[in-house]
């Protein structure tokens, strides 16, 4: 056993570190965190100082046990866990276990390695010069458990008796809720506002262009100073007959800088705009090039650590970029010196370089037969972006023409010529949710000041304004940045947690709060409105970083969250399901003339009597009250085949259906349509024919006409034919590209398939 033992995080980097050490060292994973606080009530005592009891993570146990076995055997210890306040815990953590063990003996050195990209030099240097644990962000990572902890476990459980079982609240997560919450607010309270444009289509030579009415009666124009097409048209008839001329010609020089290299938040924003990959997705990616990857030549590390708030590049790094550029572009594309950047995001912590390549000569195209897809896409774009931020910038020539039309009217033209590409010859920014200004970019003719020209058409153009965008998951990440709420390396967490507690939907690629969100949301804003407020959270994350460069103790801030938290959380226990669920409206129920409320169901949010059970008035939320059934529509001619009920037709989730009119004591349910009988016999039950039916996302299937007393279905056309291998009574029709039409038996143990038809060459 050699004498030196290292320990990281996880095994993939476990490999890429034994390649450059050697021999001489033991290389072991602890896979993550080791030690978490204990899931129940109390793991944090609020009564003495916010003492902490931790257990070792079940399925790491194992891991835990061979560092314990190593370290027997060991003289030197260094603990190389991740450069962050979560990688400092870590080893502060085996530490702790080590200790407990009676395993930090006299005769071991037990010391903390920091390396920031994996790469032979990077390494050797680290461990060449080691440091002891740093207290100070191991207190400001235990103050940020401990303060999730509290919320989470005194919040969640409010939550499950007022609202429903299963549900979370959590400190960042419920801020990040509000901005989605208060963004479709305010496109539900939008309203659009029409105004009109006036086009001035003209031409020279066989060069077409456009100019915009900019001034009228010797008025600048504003948004809406057309409002209608009546006024528009009143500005056409006027102008009808009039000559053009050009009235002004400017002319400047423009420049574009390029953006700065990734932090963890602009990378994650890329990742999503350019590459349309999740956040979560991303921050993987991005974690297995930063660990390491085979390239032909042995396992390297391809990018530096991807949690990191700075800008700043290293000047070995800086040196390779700029002999990169000297070498492969032209001598304009390299500026004198080198490009600095400034970090402009709340709470920035800049210990660590930005995200760049470990090497810039390691080219995309070298790398690419060693890569994933994923891991192809996201290092080029590291590659790319981190090249073109130590580029010059690119160069434009731009002209903007005033252009006269009779005594009243001026109307506008511009465009840019891209001089020099700079930096856009390698990589530009992505943004979201900005409209380009085809004007803007628009190439015009050669004009001269009081030169006349036609008039090809004049036209009017009405629009709209739109409401605020909701949030994509770029554009959540760099709300998030801005107000100071979480860390970047939290993100795809808070986002993950959102989505698979169903708080939030995804509707082409765009969040929109589900009901139980938007009553979660209304909950905390209005009964826990100091924690859900974005400074206070941005505050905090400002006391946690102070604790972590020493100028603050953690019990204080615990202390003083603790104190006010906990009173509110009392407070709050007396209210009642119905406060929370339920907002009463100033509208009379139809059928009994009580109050009418909006109230939270297992299917979402509905408009419902106050007196339920008693009145069993309901209508959708989006229904209008005065179009709004307060009979239901029966079924004429037949009775529930269960208990011998009206049949009604009813509004679902999913559409009309029919159903009892005794529900819930019946709940016998039918589609409204009857479904097309294949006519083949259900192979289970024997009693049933398979119908087709469509899925609640409208993809179609087979199943058993007797459900629910019989689940048989399945996703192809049947047939009714024998399996000749096992005997199965039904086959199914399967089409794919490669094997054209075939017929193949449903149990997936049997694998039969016999090929029908080839498949279409076209």
């Amino acid at each position: 056993m050699p004498a030196n033992l290292l320990i990281v995080e996880s095994p993939s980097k476990a490999k890429t570190l034994k390649k450059y050490l050697g021999n001489d060292f033991e290389i072991l994973a602890s896979y993550g965190h080791v030690r978490g606080l204990v899931r129940k009530d109390g793991s944090v005592d609020t009564e003495h100082d916010f003492k902490m009891k931790y257990q070792v993570i079940d399925k790491n146990k194992k891991h835990v046990d061979a560092i314990c076995a190593a370290v027997k055997d060991a003289q030197n210890v260094f603990l190389a866990t991740d450069p962050d306040r979560e990688g400092e815990a870590i080893s502060w953590h085996i530490m702790e276990i080590l200790k407990g063990k009676k395993l930090t003996t006299k005769d071991r050195t037990f010391k903390r390695v920091v390396f920031h990209e994996i790469t032979e030099s990077a390494v050797k240097n680290a461990v060449a010069n080691p440091r002891d644990i740093d207290a100070n962000m191991v207190d400001a990572q235990q103050a940020r458990s401990a303060l999730d902890y509290l919320v989470g476990f005194n919040l969640s459980p409010l939550l499950w008796r007022k609202v429903r079982s299963g549900l979370s609240a959590g400190r960042v997560q419920s801020p990040a809720l509000r901005l989605i919450c208060e963004r479709e607010l305010e496109i539900r309270a939008f309203t659009a506002q029409e105004y009109w444009t006036i086009h001035l289509d003209s031409h020279k030579a066989r060069t077409k262009f456009s100019a915009r009415l900019s001034q009228w009666q010797g008025k600048k124009l504003d948004q809406f100073d057309i409002p209608s097409e009546t006024s528009q048209a009143d500005i056409l008839k006027a102008l009808e007959g009039k000559d053009a001329r050009v009235a002004s010609v400017e002319k400047k020089k423009k420049s574009r800088s390029p953006a700065a290299p990734f932090t963890t938040s602009t990378l994650q924003q890329e990742a999503v705009r350019k590459l349309g990959m999740t956040t979560d997705r991303a921050m993987r990616t991005a974690q297995q090039l930063y660990e390491g990857v085979d390239v032909g030549q042995g396992t390297v590390g391809l990018i530096t650590y991807m949690r990191t708030d700075s800008v700043a590049l290293a000047n070995e790094a800086l040196d390779e970029i700029r002999g990169y550029i000297e070498s492969s572009f032209d001598k304009d594309y390299l500026p004198n010196a080198p490009v600095t950047y400034k970090n402009k995001a709340k709470n920035a912590q800049e210990a660590h370089e930005a995200v760049r390549p470990t090497s810039i000569l390691r080219t995309p195209d070298q790398v690419k037969p060693y890569l994933s897809a994923d891991q192809f896409k996201l290092y080029q774009m590291i590659w790319k972006r981190t090249l073109a931020c130590q580029m010059t910038p690119a160069r434009f020539d731009t002209v903007g023409v005033d252009i006269q039309v009779g005594t009243e009217a001026v109307f506008r033209a511009s465009g840019q010529t891209l001089v020099f590409p700079g930096f856009i010859a390698v990589y530009q920014e992505d943004q979201d949710d900005v409209e380009s200004d085809d004007e803007d970019e628009a190439r015009l003719p050669a004009l001269e000041e009081g030169e006349a020209l036609p008039v090809d058409k004049l036209s009017g153009e009405q629009h709209f304004t739109q409401p605020p965008p909701r949030y994509s998951e770029a554009s959540l990440v760099k709300s998030l940045e801005e107000f100071g709420i979480g860390r970047p390396s939290t993100y795809a967490s808070i986002i993950k947690t959102l989505k698979d507690r169903e708080y939030v939907d995804l509707d082409k690629k765009r969040f929109i709060p589900t009901d139980t969100g938007e009553v979660v949301n209304k909950f905390l804003t209005d009964h826990f409105t100091q924690y859900v407020d974005y400074n206070f959270t941005a505050r905090l994350e400002d006391q946690l970083d102070e604790i972590s460069n020493g100028t603050r103790q953690w019990i204080p801030v615990l202390d003083e969250f603790w104190t006010r938290f906990h009173q509110q959380v009392e407070e709050k226990q007396g209210l009642s399901r119905k406060e929370v669920t339920q907002e009463e409206l100033d509208e009379a129920c139809p059928k009994c003339g009580n109050k009418l409320a909006i109230r939270l169901g297992k299917r979402g949010r509905f408009i419902g009597c106050t007196t339920y059970p008693e009145c069993d008035y309901t209508r959708n939320l989006n229904e209008d009250a005065d179009t709004a059934p307060t009979e239901p529509e029966v079924v004429e001619g037949r009775v529930c085949p269960e208990d011998g009920g009206t049949l009604i037709i009813k509004t679902g989730r999913y559409g009309k259906f029919i159903g009892c009119a005794n529900y819930p004591k019946c709940k016998h349910i039918e589609p409204l349509e009857k479904p097309k009988d294949t006519g083949v016999e259900c192979p289970v039950c024997n009693k049933g024919t398979l119908t087709e039916k469509k899925s609640r996302y409208g993809k179609l299937f087979y199943s058993c006409s007797t459900y629910p007393k019989c689940t048989y279905a399945t996703w192809n056309p049947p047939i009714a034919e024998t399996c000749p291998k096992c005997q199965w009574p039904v086959l199914t029709l399967k089409t794919t590209k490669r094997r054209g039409l075939e017929k193949v038996c449903p149990q997936k143990e049997c694998g039969y398939a016999e090929q029908v038809s080839p498949p279409d060459a076209n």
